[in-house]
């Protein structure tokens, strides 16, 4: 690089005549991402330099091209009719890489020059919290917002409307590496069940960051617990009837069988004693008829 400054210095009059016709622009992006920067100059040109708050990071000649000085820092270039566009590419930006960047192409005029902005979105959650609570109780919601860069705005939203910012505080502090935390503290007295919903948004994000919870109000639940309670009694009164309604079926076909053998038996042993009876009398008869005693004296007459 100081070749090539050295170069310029020696030969002002070297490709005396281009200029910078579109310039870079600032950009806001999150660390971790990419950030790019256009410099678009004039036909004619012989040098470009990409300086970082002052260093060299990236050249370009118009004969030997690209040369990198860091790794994260590469090019694209585009040509137009009579312009040429070099599209510097900063991969996987840091937050100390914010600051001034400067397009100069060496002509002993002002460099052309934007600043990047690196943010850090952080964690975001809301604190341990009973998620039932008493109607018209007043509680507090904590929500911390933790290694943020800047310091995010702060809101909440119940039921997706936003919370007017006198029903809230927000404190912050410093923490490490150039970070910031922030804590937001809720206050509401619920009625009915709620979903709070707590945002934290900085330029760079897309769409704030968010962390939901949903509060339910006691009663509610007491209400949705009686009717568990009422449906599960009922199942089991069904199922008790049920089976007492089974047992005494059984019972009922035992005891029909039961009487229907027994009635049977004593058909049975009654035919029994009526042959016993029948056979007893047929043999007294024949008994008397023959133990009864000859008339000695009886003596038929005789015929007249």
């Amino acid at each position: 690089c100081w070749y090539i400054y050295n170069l310029v210095f020696f030969f002002p009059g070297f490709g005396f005549g281009y200029s910078v016709i579109n310039g870079p622009a600032n950009a806001t992006v999150l660390a971790g991402s990419e950030a790019r920067f256009n410099c678009t100059v004039s036909q004619g040109w012989q040098i470009i330099i990409w300086l970082l708050n002052g260093n060299a990071v990236l050249t370009t000649t118009h004969l030997g091209g690209a040369v990198v000085t860091i790794d994260r820092f590469t090019q694209q270039n585009y040509t137009s009719g009579e312009t040429f566009t070099s599209e510097l590419i900063i991969h996987n930006v840091q937050q100390n890489d914010s600051g001034k960047i400067e397009c100069s192409i060496q002509l002993g005029i002002p460099n052309s020059y934007a600043f990047l902005s690196v943010q850090v979105n952080g964690s975001l959650f809301i604190k341990d919290h009973n998620s039932t609570v008493r109607k018209n109780e007043t509680i507090e919601i904590v929500c911390e917002a933790l290694g943020w860069a800047p310091a995010p705005n702060m809101t909440w939203m119940i039921n997706n409307s936003f919370v007017d910012k006198s029903r809230y505080v927000t404190n912050h502090s410093q923490g490490s590496n150039d970070l910031h935390n922030e804590v937001s503290t809720l206050t509401l007295t619920l009625m009915a069940n709620e979903t709070l919903t707590c945002l934290a948004y900085i330029e760079a994000l897309p769409k704030p960051q968010n962390a939901t919870v949903t509060l339910i109000v006691q009663d509610s639940l007491a209400e949705n617990g009686n009717q568990e309670d009422s449906t599960r009694t009922r199942t089991i009164i069904l199922a008790v009837t049920l089976s007492i309604g089974f047992l005494l079926l059984i019972i009922i076909i035992f005891i029909i069988i039961y009487c229907c053998l027994k009635n049977k038996e004593s058909t049975y042993q009654k035919e029994l004693r009526k042959v016993s009876t029948k056979k007893t009398n047929d043999g007294s008869v024949k008994t008397r008829r023959s133990s009864g005693n000859d008339n000695s004296g009886y003596s038929p007459e005789d015929p007249v």
